[in-house]
């Protein structure tokens, strides 16, 4: 049944997990995970990812069910209530819900259930843990494109989207799917970490907005605010457990890099607490094949320089430009 994205769905356990603690976290020995039969990449945000062998990758990445004990659902539960009560979520304007009803396609799936259950967790966690900035960018983070060139909306539509939005949140909401990419090709986290003595140095940057290629500035600030948005978007392509055994996953290794970089900037704003797992590698309450096990086995290095030219094939399919410029002060 077709989602509306005037109705706010129910997080899974993960998701409550996170927004509960404000916090990453790998719930081994708390959760069974099954593999889906006959899953469909096609009905997913990876649909348009071409190449057998990243496809199948992706696939035995993705196509998983989890099953929680009672006892950790019922505590997730209780957790995730007590959080909501002390900060409830902001209403959103009539009129944005209807346009995106009305005008918008979520009807794919995401990594973890639906785009749109995707779209809210992130809305509902900046509400928690990101004091000071506005949730709804978080919202509306990918209506202009997402990493692999599905889109929720035309480009002739951002004229009618844009009176619907105050303009602060509109200069992160256009930006936030080239950023994203920017983080995925590799460079710019390279320049930031050579730069990391003076990041409050950073005056501008200058790179192209995803959906149609037009030129886009954000200010120093305004691009350490929007890393901090692109922390919270990774938070939720985490693995549910067994961290050891996929910690070489590109999604898992680019969260832990940001993690990193904005701590030792002295940018991380948003609450995201994270601690590395030292559990040995090895699966618990996950039964694996032998062709997915191999792809947990593919190096890190290897990893990143697989998504860093898959971003730049999606780029390149639509005439988007990944060149960007930092001004320094």
């Amino acid at each position: 049944m077709k989602q509306s994205a005037a109705e706010r769905p129910d997080p899974t356990p993960q998701r409550k997990a996170a927004i509960a603690h404000g916090a990453a976290l790998a719930h081994t020995g708390r959760v069974q995970v099954e593999s889906i039969p006959s899953f469909d990449l096609d009905r997913t945000i990876f649909k348009t990812l071409e190449g057998k062998a990243a496809r199948f990758v992706v696939t035995k990445r993705v196509a998983k069910e989890v099953h929680w004990d009672a006892a950790s659902a019922q505590l997730v539960q209780a957790e995730y209530e007590a959080a909501r009560s002390a900060h409830p979520l902001p209403e959103v304007s009539a009129e944005l819900l209807q346009f995106l009803v009305r005008e918008c396609d979520f009807d794919v799936e995401h990594a973890d259930g639906s785009f749109l259950d995707h779209l809210y967790f992130c809305f509902e966690y900046s509400v928690q843990h990101y004091p000071g900035r506005s949730p709804l960018v978080m919202l509306l983070h990918s209506i202009l494109g997402t990493g692999t060139n599905t889109f929720a909306m035309r480009a002739d539509k951002i004229p009618a989207l844009r009176k619907l939005i105050a303009p602060a949140d509109w200069v992160q909401i256009e930006a936030f799917p080239s950023v994203l990419r920017l983080l995925y090709a590799g460079s710019l986290r390279q320049d930031l970490r050579k730069n990391l003595h003076r990041a409050d140095a950073i005056a501008s940057i200058t790179f192209h907005r995803v959906i149609d290629n037009e030129p886009i500035t954000l200010s120093g600030e305004d691009f350490w605010v929007a890393l901090n948005y692109q922390l919270i978007h990774l938070l939720d392509f985490l693995p549910v457990a067994n961290w050891s055994v996929y910690q070489n996953d590109p999604l898992f290794i680019l969260f832990r890099d940001l993690h990193d970089l904005l701590g030792q900037a002295g940018k991380r704003e948003a609450i995201v607490d994270y601690a590395a797992t030292p559990h040995p590698r090895k699966l618990e309450g996950e039964v694996q094949g032998v062709s997915a096990w191999l792809t947990t086995l593919i190096p890190a290095s290897v990893g990143e320089r697989m998504m860093a030219k898959s971003v730049t094939r999606f780029s390149e399919r639509i005439g988007h430009s990944l060149d960007y410029k930092i001004a320094w002060a």
